[in-house]
């Protein structure tokens, strides 16, 4: 009889294929593709085939050949990090909204709760995001915005602070900023870029969010 202790093998890590991909996964690939796009090494129409397979995948092993034949940010081969994702101290962690238009439209208006992040994506197509009735779960929402041929517009009311950085290549990128003298008001950050195409982030006349407030609590005090 064989009394020879085995110590216990460890437990391989699961292969990527299986691994189910995370917010923080897609956002980063869509950063390199982003990237590859504004340097020449994508195509536009190469870059929304890819993107829109980002956010359509499920697991790690789908994301890795979207951006296996292109360098990562310091001349690394590209692979996504299954670590944890830092999204900071604001809470934009969570499900991320997906907004894509491709050959179409899509909108997001009326009231409707915000989440912490939104990823808003138009080929040859149009998105529209109106903040001015939307009610928010968290002081910071990021919108990350890119498009191709086509335009995505956003709109928030005119007392929250507005942010954003961008790039317009052949096209058209703007953000009207803006600071809210209430240190607690929310704040939104739009980032990404735009090929051929147009991303416009500004207030609506005469939309405040005090508006909707003052709404509401009448509404429910009947």
């Amino acid at each position: 009889m064989d009394l020879e202790k085995h110590p216990q093998q460890p437990t391989a890590p699961a292969e990527p294929d299986v691994i189910r991909a995370s917010d923080a996964d897609r956002d980063r690939i869509a950063d390199i593709l982003r990237e590859a796009v504004a340097e020449g090494r994508l195509t536009a129409d190469e870059h929304g085939e890819r993107v829109d397979a980002v956010y359509r995948a499920k697991t790690v092993g789908e994301l890795e050949p979207l951006v296996r034949d292109l360098p990562a940010p310091g001349g690394a081969a590209a692979r996504p990090a299954a670590a944890p994702y830092d999204h900071g101290p604001e809470g934009t962690a969570g499900p991320a909204e997906n907004l894509v238009a491709v050959f179409s439209s899509s909108t997001r208006r009326g009231r409707w709760r915000v989440g912490g992040r939104t990823n808003a994506f138009a080929l040859f197509g149009s998105v529209e995001i109106d903040l001015t009735e939307a009610l928010f779960g968290q002081r910071l929402t990021v919108i990350n915005a890119t498009s191709i041929f086509g335009s995505v517009e956003i709109r928030v009311p005119e007392n929250i602070s507005l942010r954003g950085s961008g790039t317009g290549i052949f096209g058209n990128f703007e953000v009207v900023t803006l600071e809210s003298g209430d240190p607690e008001a929310p704040v939104v950050v739009v980032n990404g870029y735009s090929v051929f195409g147009s991303v416009e982030a500004k207030p609506k006349r005469g939309k405040f969010i005090t508006d909707l407030q003052d709404r509401l609590r009448k509404h429910l005090g009947h």
